[in-house]
């Protein structure tokens, strides 16, 4: 069984910065994909990054050039640097690890709150 943990949400003002923390538990963190959702009120869950075991990176166009998702496999961390942010990036950010496997595994997260202030 994986457990994700997340860390690093806050609150902080339009403009500043943010750097998201999630830590598996496990020995399956090198072989997986990893990626960063979030969800606000009313909203669906949406990607806001990805990374996969081998590095490559995509990103929602509405973070793009803000965000950047890194990994630390040595750690079984995946990072989220959030510069820029803005009201509208407010949310639960959640992790999630896809294991590439027959079958599929998915694992989540159980959220940070990010929040920022106009």
């Amino acid at each position: 069984q994986v457990q994700l943990v997340e860390s690093g949400g806050g609150l902080v003002q339009a403009g500043g910065s943010l750097r998201l923390s999630c830590t598996a538990s496990g020995n399956i963190f090198s072989f997986a994909a990893m990626g960063w959702y979030r969800q606000a009120p009313g909203k669906q869950r949406e990607l806001v990054a990805a990374i996969t075991s081998g590095g490559n990176t995509n990103y929602a166009d509405s973070v793009k050039g803000r965000f950047g998702i890194s990994r630390d496999n040595a750690k079984n961390t995946v990072y989220l640097q959030m510069n820029s942010l803005k009201p509208e990036d407010t949310a639960v950010y959640f992790c999630r690890a896809t294991i590439v496997a027959v079958p599929v595994t998915i694992y989540w997260g159980q959220g940070t709150q990010v929040t920022v202030s106009s």
